[in-house]
């Protein structure tokens, strides 16, 4: 795990602003009772991990459609339940 900057969540209340400066220059984690409750990035960052991922279901979408193997609706709607319920 990366070494992240740390704030509780009282603090990053009151310094909101210095907060909003620190997360555009790394991920700062927000903790409530020594909790990680929370991590805020930058925009860029948010919208830079968005196209990796996406990036990623595009592989798997493609190994799929080379495989030729291929689910139906339904097997796809129990299979992301199962999902969701994990």
């Amino acid at each position: 795990m990366i070494n992240m900057k740390s704030i509780a969540a009282a603090m990053a209340k009151l310094n909101f602003g210095q907060l909003l400066d620190s997360a555009q220059k790394e991920p700062v984690t927000i903790t409530k009772k020594d909790r990680p409750v929370a991590v805020l990035i930058s925009n860029e960052e948010y919208h830079r991990l968005e196209a990796l991922e996406d990036s990623i279901w595009a592989a798997r979408a493609e190994k799929v459609l080379e495989s030729g193997k291929f689910v139906t609706a339904s097997e796809s709607v129990e299979a992301l339940s199962k999902i969701l319920r994990e």
